[in-house]
């Protein structure tokens, strides 16, 4: 049962970050691009503020797998880089707290690239 809760949560907040998106969309004149990079931005300015913690501890994958949990991780990496490292922290954190996500990302595009020919549009 705890395993279904978890689940409904995570469901529930993904589907409500992802219908602000599509909100946005729907009712402005802001471009897809635009959109994400602010969810990157929200998450990052949600972390810094500690608001982005209580939500990934509450709702898991729901708030982690969106952009916005890509801002939230990018800070947290910042964050830990330099309480460890110092001013240099600023430039490496982010990028050593999300090398695996961008790297599976970056492996999984090579390898549907190679086994799939794309269509052209019609």
């Amino acid at each position: 049962m705890e395993l279904f809760w978890s689940l409904c949560k995570a469901f529930l907040v993904g589907g409500v970050i992802c219908a602000a998106g599509q909100i946005l969309i729907d009712k402005t004149k802001l471009t897809p691009a635009r959109i994400l990079t602010g969810y990157v931005v929200a998450g990052v300015l949600l972390s810094a503020v500690g608001l982005y913690q209580p939500l990934v501890d509450f709702a898991g994958a729901g708030a982690t797998v969106p952009l916005s949990g890509f801002g939230h991780l990018l800070a947290k990496g910042v964050r830990e880089a330099v309480m460890t490292d110092g001013i240099l922290g600023v430039l490496s954190g982010g990028f050593t707290a999300c090398a695996a996500g961008v790297s599976a990302a970056i492996l999984s595009a090579l390898l549907v690239a190679i086994f799939f020919k794309p269509g052209g549009k019609s």
